[in-house]
């Protein structure tokens, strides 16, 4: 389970990056450019957008990458990541598999209580 919570944290991680990428590059564009009648319109957020499109992603691939070790950490940190998408981002056809890929890969890392080192992280 530790592993497959380092797989699914590392891509969901990834994907939310050009997410991240996308909706940042896109309330920069509109602030420099300005809103387009009828097809792009900045966001009410912008601030809480910017900020959850860098912190989510370093969440998920440092919450992947301490899977395996902290099995309980890494857990937390992916749970947070796919919660702060969801806040901000909202579940569409672009956020879908970013969020599930990192609340899969918290739970399965919450869900590996007894590691195979011979003390538990709970």
């Amino acid at each position: 389970m530790r592993n497959a919570a380092l797989l699914l944290g590392v891509i969901g991680g990834l994907l939310a990056l050009l997410v991240g990428f996308f909706a940042y590059g896109y309330t920069e564009a509109i602030d420099r450019y300005g809103e387009i009648d009828g097809l792009a319109y900045q966001v009410d957020r912008v601030g809480l957008i910017r900020a959850v499109s860098f912190a989510a992603p370093l969440l998920a691939i440092a919450g992947g990458g301490m899977a395996r070790i902290r099995a309980l950490w890494g857990g937390v940190l992916l749970l947070m990541s796919a919660g702060l998408m969801l806040y901000a981002f909202d579940f569409n056809v672009f956020t879908m598999f970013p969020i599930g890929m990192t609340a899969l890969g918290g739970l399965f890392a919450i869900a590996a209580g007894k590691p195979d080192e011979p003390k538990a992280h709970f």
